[in-house]
């Protein structure tokens, strides 16, 4: 009995894919690379063309690497596929040039499934799961769920890394834009009417995992995400890690975070600390466990 099931999250910036036991909830293997979907498109409202010929080659070397059939993998995609006007055309291309069939989700599903995920890693690093606050940096939108036991409230908010990073080109802008932001993410935590201090605070996605790493030592080519899950990371890591990129060159931030995200690691430190600040939170537990975990999580839970 075939007990494997793939799932692809196609995001702003990274394809991502797991390949997963869902009988015994166990990774078989899984390949991840950055894609940049969303350059340019703050400017064009348009998925390129280049962007496409990088997801298609992707998709088939992934194929390659951990042999799947795409036709039968489950696959979403999310903010950059949301906001850009040609999504059909591109979505065909997709389809015609690889046989992957990916469905568009809205900000709710994708907090829904992130969610799904980090409940699951929580328990499998021993960590209390019922009352936390969880942050989801992505390249074209970032999530904060608040989950109190079995309820949670979510709203995805309309910036991330990529987006960000192409629309300011000065630190005055970006630093102006991330005030007013903090302001709509304070809104929404005060209509929620609930106290907040006792609340851990979780964060996953590649800004939080990647100054996780580098605190514990690792750099791009060793990371070992059964080392960074569970990591604790606070504000002086963050500062720490400011202060390293600040002193080195591309190439030496290159293997820090990899090629592919050098130019957004900063703005994604940015967008980190600014959620510390609005939940005063002095630590956050982080993950590397998101949305490609919750699809599969999610097939398995109907199979099963």
């Amino acid at each position: 009995m075939n007990q494997e099931i793939v799932s692809v999250d196609l995001g702003s910036n990274s394809f991502r894919v797991l390949k997963y036991d869902y009988i015994n909830h166990k990774i078989i293997s899984e390949y991840n690379e950055v894609v940049g979907m969303a350059d340019g498109l703050i400017d064009t409202g348009l998925i390129s063309f280049e962007a496409q010929q990088r997801v298609v080659n992707a998709i088939l070397h992934s194929v390659q690497i951990i042999n799947y059939d795409p036709k039968n993998a489950v696959c979403v995609t999310t903010a950059a596929m949301r906001k850009a006007s040609n999504n059909k055309e591109v979505l065909k291309y997709f389809k015609d040039k690889t046989g992957i069939t990916f469905e568009i989700i809205d900000g709710n599903e994708e907090a829904r499934l992130t969610l799904l995920a980090v409940k699951y890693a929580l328990k499998r690093e021993k960590i209390n799961s019922s009352k936390f606050i969880l942050l989801d940096i992505g390249g074209g939108s970032t999530e904060i769920i608040v989950n109190t036991n079995d309820n949670y409230s979510a709203h995805s908010f309309d910036f991330g890394i990529v987006t960000m990073t192409q629309k300011y080109l000065k630190y005055h802008d970006l630093h102006n834009d991330l005030d007013s932001r903090k302001k709509d993410i304070k809104e929404f935590l005060d209509s929620l009417n609930l106290d907040l201090s006792d609340y851990s605070f979780v964060a996953t996605a590649g800004t939080p995992t990647t100054i996780a790493a580098i605190k514990l030592g690792q750099d791009f080519f060793s990371y070992d995400r059964n080392i960074v899950n569970g990591a604790i990371v606070d504000l002086n890591d963050l500062e720490y890690c400011l202060n390293i990129f600040k002193n080195s060159s591309k190439e030496e931030i290159a293997r820090l975070v990899g090629r592919g995200r050098v130019e957004f690691i900063e703005v994604g430190i940015f967008i980190y600390k600014a959620i510390f600040e609005v939940l005063n939170k002095k630590e956050s537990i982080v993950l590397d466990d998101g949305l490609r975990e919750g699809v599969a999580i999610n097939y398995s839970l109907k199979k099963c």
